[in-house]
């Protein structure tokens, strides 16, 4: 748990509060500064990811062909799917990643908006014990956590937030899920669809709304990178109605 606090929940939190000093003491400012941050970190990962979703784009019609094809014999469908992925120079896991460099840092923004406002006298001590001597971090305590309708410690009352991360990550998802031949995979690719989102906008009902700040700007950025730089919508354009 210290190696943690010292790697990572320590600096998150520092950088946290000195950028909120910076934006005249708007911690939600702060948070989508650290989003806009993260994200410029991640991003030749993300760059990666994004190429590899324009290359599976125009890879549908061989896909395509390969699924109808081996429909019926599934093992034969992965040797030649893997095959067909390796001669395009394609990682078709390489979505995870992004992700899964931005998990840590969620757990380290939970903490630490936890911690940065800090409500009783232990909570303080424990604060002050993570600071560093910068003088721009001693300024900025103690923190706003009023930004616009929202209390950044709680949850947000009126679901707006639950409902911008559900949506913005069904439209991540639908730009970025190609179409199955199998119908076993289109359910379950419409399950997932539908499952994810609805998630991690419950979980935005239950976690601090500083949280789901940080969630909904970072798939808003997501989406509007995705969109340059694949040039489209993406599978969301290709979809038809029965799909």
């Amino acid at each position: 748990m210290e190696v943690w606090n010292l790697i990572i929940g320590n600096p998150v939190l520092n950088v946290l509060v000195a950028l909120s000093q910076i934006l005249s003491g708007e911690f939600g400012l702060a948070i989508i500064a650290l989003t806009v941050i993260v994200r410029l970190i991640s991003w030749p990962l993300t760059k990666r990811q994004l190429n590899s979703t324009k290359a599976m784009q125009e890879m549908q019609p061989k896909i395509q062909e390969l699924q109808k094809k081996y429909g019926k014999n599934q093992q034969k469908l992965q040797q030649e799917m893997m095959k067909l992925y390796k001669e395009a120079g394609v990682n078709p896991l390489g979505c995870l990643w992004p992700m899964l460099i931005q998990l840590p840092i969620w757990i380290a923004l939970y903490q630490a908006i936890m911690r940065a406002l800090a409500t009783t006298p232990e909570n303080l001590l424990d604060l002050a014990n993570r600071l560093y001597s910068w003088g721009i971090v001693n300024q900025a305590i103690p923190l706003n956590s009023k930004f616009l309708w929202l209390d950044l410690g709680q949850p947000d009352p009126y679901f707006i937030l639950a409902i911008i991360v559900g949506g913005t990550m069904w439209i991540q998802q639908k730009m970025t899920t190609a179409p199955a031949v199998d119908p076993r995979q289109q359910s379950t690719g419409r399950m997932m669809t539908v499952l994810m989102p609805l998630m991690f906008g419950f979980l935005t009902l239950m976690f601090p709304s500083g949280l789901a700040l940080y969630w909904a700007v970072s798939n808003i950025i997501g989406i509007i990178t995705q969109y340059f730089v694949t040039g489209g919508w993406g599978y969301l354009k290709l979809r038809s109605p029965s799909q």
